[in-house]
């Protein structure tokens, strides 16, 4: 059973015998009969007392539709906007209101619909002001309804009572109705409401409380909440008496730029631990002594004589006795600065490795060159003892020489949570491998290694190839992979592979076979791309800095590209990007960074599903489910619709049908929701019934081809080693944008510039 839709992307109500009857609008018979569809009297002779009188809208003829009304027009409306007077008898302050809205007319069916336009604040209700249907005329015609030649610009429309004036329309309204032979004057705009202009007087002579302070922190602390930059510094108290050299670890909060200072004591330094060196505040550039209290107060206060507003103190506007006191902001902090912490000078002489990627992101500094500070006092690091013994963790061994009770091993829980599983997102990147061996049968193993962000693990699984007499499966178990050329039993904690290590094009040695990383999943290039201040490869914002110096000391680089590109198109495909970047660049940029820069610029192409593919897949996942418990979601959609127009906002619709458990997955439900919205937000939940209901109206299933239901490959698929082989770009074939990336490098291409703009051949100079 197929199931008919609405323009706008709702449901199209069952028209029934009125459908029946607008089908044969235009058939066999002549004059009248042949417009409405009723044949005339007995053998097409009136008789007397009938009215003869059209009941739907008319068409020239030559003007109107061949086919039927219900097919010729659909998805066509006319728009109006329109307003109507409400007179006001309760109230001195305004004697009428003067309401805009919009009066929709449908010539499919000839129906009409009346939408107001929302206002803030004007106390009643808004929205919908008649559902769409049709309405039948005035008295004592009231037994037609409304057609076409009904409304015009400056005509007035008398619905239920109420009588609306038409002031203007779009521009296909107009063209639709010019076309039809009608005069459509210009529009005009509609009275002024007395009453709000009242209201915008008023508001306008209001003045907020205190112009002159503005303290907007809400922004700053959302984009950048949990955000520390982290500097290593050391103050040098060795001149003053029993003075030494003293690290610190500085933190800087970016969500309110306050900073927090811990002391780093080395072993056995006679000192107590404190919890902080300098609590979390805003540190001072210029230090003159400690202030009185109230002058660093954000505000200052008058104690004035007499009583006003029943207290003696008030604000100051102009802040007379107010100090500025200029406070350290990230642009003050770097390498080897000094900075003054009340009267202490610290050195900061490293940071880490967000920090880095901050700096690099917002202020282009790419040296970072850490400070090596000795003078006197360096004290070394306590290290075990004792070799590993092989039993258990490195970092078990290494706390059972500092404690009698070894403290168990703290592990990074933010890390954990950041990157642990969550839903669809598993945080697992996957990279295919090969064996880099002058042995051919080895060179022809094909691995895929998978790299866990939460704990830094890898695995090694080696998918089966046919006829290769090596079983596939497991390589290796999940762990994490010291790197080479590191000793067994090592005195400190030894170095393991991180997520900087894995790339695609990059060499890693474990357990003595040399992988290369040929190409990784799809998902692993976007979470890459998403995490980018983890992944410098996945960086766009640092691969073009790098690429725009590389590309500047090679004046005939620019020149190459466009001759890889005769027809002048601004761009070709990605293996000739490839190619062209590797003779120019070598290996100063990895086979990432390449990719990364052909995947940002590419040409980007959207799908858009039909309707009927979207509410089949959603009653799939219900059939699946055997979920039949419509009545509770209706009865839920009723209870939240407290003017009872049959409407809801999206939003409301999703909270609905999240309350009763409908098992539909989260993207397809709000492709559903989008669909199924309105100009105005709403969404008309009986649709939302219909589409669920796959026990009344079932939709067919659609093709395997969509999107939306992924397509499981055959078994032989999945055993076959020429899929390895073939990366995951070279099956997409995708075209990259070269002259938009030379345009973001500030690079002039003179190969195509000379000539587009100049002849009448390519698509830029035709534009």
């Amino acid at each position: 059973m197929a199931l008919p839709f609405l323009p706008g992307n709702t449901f199209e109500r069952k028209i029934g015998k009125d459908k029946f009857h607008l089908a044969h609008q235009f058939d066999k018979y002549n004059g009248v009969a042949m417009q409405t569809g009723t044949q005339l009297g007995v053998g097409g002779v009136p008789l007397p007392g009938e009215d003869l009188r059209p009941k739907n809208s008319v068409y020239p003829r030559g003007e109107g539709p061949d086919r039927p009304a219900w097919l010729a027009f659909d998805k066509q409306v006319l728009c109006f906007d329109a307003y109507f007077q409400e007179s006001i008898t309760e109230r001195p302050q305004e004697q009428y209101r003067i309401r805009k809205c919009r009066v929709y007319f449908y010539p499919e069916d000839d129906t009409v619909q009346v939408v107001e336009q929302r206002q803030n604040n004007v106390g009643y209700p808004q929205g919908t002001i008649l559902k769409r249907h049709r309405i039948p005329l005035a008295a004592p015609n009231d037994d037609r309804f409304y057609t076409y030649d009904q409304f015009n610009v400056g005509s007035e429309v008398s619905f239920y009572g109420r009588i609306y004036k038409l002031i203007d329309c779009d521009a296909f309204t107009r063209n639709f109705l010019t076309k039809l032979g009608v005069r459509v004057p210009p529009g005009f705009s509609a009275p002024e409401d007395p009453f709000l202009k009242h209201r915008q007087v008023a508001e306008g002579t209001q003045n907020p409380l205190r112009p002159y302070e503005r303290i907007d922190t809400l922004k700053q602390f959302i984009n950048h909440d949990t955000h520390v930059l982290r500097f290593w510094g050391v103050w040098d108290d060795s001149e003053s008496l029993y003075g030494d050299v003293r690290n610190f670890c500085v933190h800087y909060f970016l969500s309110d730029d306050t900073m927090e200072i811990r002391e780093i004591l080395p072993p056995n330094s006679g000192r107590d631990a404190p919890p902080t060196f300098l609590a979390r505040k805003k540190l001072p550039k210029h230090f003159e002594g400690l202030p009185l209290p109230g002058e660093t107060a954000p505000r200052t206060v008058l104690n004035v004589f007499g009583q006003l507003n029943k207290q003696r103190y008030i604000l100051d506007n102009l802040k007379t006795g107010a100090l500025d006191q200029k406070y350290y902001t990230d642009q003050d902090l770097a390498i080897g600065q000094l900075i003054n912490v009340f009267g202490r000078k610290v050195l900061l002489t490293d940071v880490d490795e967000f920090t880095k990627n901050y700096y690099r992101t917002k202020y282009g500094i790419q040296d970072f060159t850490p400070i090596n500070y000795n003078k006197g006092n360096n004290y070394q690091q306590l290290k075990q003892t004792h070799p590993y013994t092989g039993f258990g963790s490195e970092e078990d061994s290494l706390n059972s020489t500092k404690k009698l009770l070894p403290d168990p091993v703290k592990k990074d829980f933010n890390k954990f949570m950041g990157f642990d599983r969550q839903a669809l997102q598993s945080y697992v990147l996957r990279f295919m491998a090969k064996v880099m061996t002058k042995d051919p049968i080895q060179a022809q193993r094909r691995f895929i290694i998978s790299y866990f962000l939460a704990d830094d693990t890898i695995s090694i699984h080696e998918p089966p190839k046919r006829n290769s007499g090596i079983d596939g499966g497991k390589f290796l178990e999940r762990q994490r992979v010291k790197k080479p050329n590191q000793s067994p039993y090592p005195i400190e904690v030894s170095e393991y592979f991180g997520a900087k290590d894995f790339y695609v094009g990059a060499r890693v040695l474990i357990n003595s076979f040399d992988f290369n990383l040929y190409d990784a999943d799809e998902y692993a290039f976007k979470t890459m791309e998403t995490e980018s201040y983890l992944f410098p490869v996945a960086n766009q914002k640092l691969i073009v800095e790098k690429l725009r110096s590389i590309l500047s000391n090679n004046p005939d680089a620019v020149a190459q590209f466009g001759q890889h590109d005769p027809q002048h198109k601004g761009y070709f495909g990605y293996e000739t990007f490839y190619y062209l970047m590797k003779n120019l660049v070598g290996n100063q940029l990895v086979d990432h960074e390449i990719i990364t820069l052909a995947r940002y610029y590419s040409e980007k192409s959207s799908k858009d599903h039909d309707i009927f593919s979207i509410v089949s897949v959603a009653q799939e996942h219900l059939r699946k489910n055997n979920y039949e418990h419509f009545l509770p979601l209706k009865e839920n959609f009723i209870s939240r619709d407290r003017s009872g127009n049959g409407r809801l906002p999206a939003q409301e619709v999703r909270i609905a049908i999240r309350s009763v458990h409908v098992p539909i997955p989260d993207y397809l439900l709000n492709i559903i929701i989008t669909r199924m919205t309105q100009n105005d937000g709403t969404i008309e939940y009986n649709d939302v019934l219909d589409a669920f209901n796959w026990r009344q109206m079932p939709v067919a299933k659609p093709a395997p081809s969509s999107e939306l239901e992924p397509v499981e490959s055959a078994p032989a698929h999945t055993d076959d080693p020429r899929m390895l082989d073939q990366t995951t770009h070279e099956r997409k074939k995708f075209n990259v944008q070269y002259a938009l990336m030379l345009n973001d490098l500030g690079l002039s291409n003179s190969y195509t510039s000379s000539t587009c703009g100049s002849c009448d051949n390519c698509d830029e100079c035709k534009k």
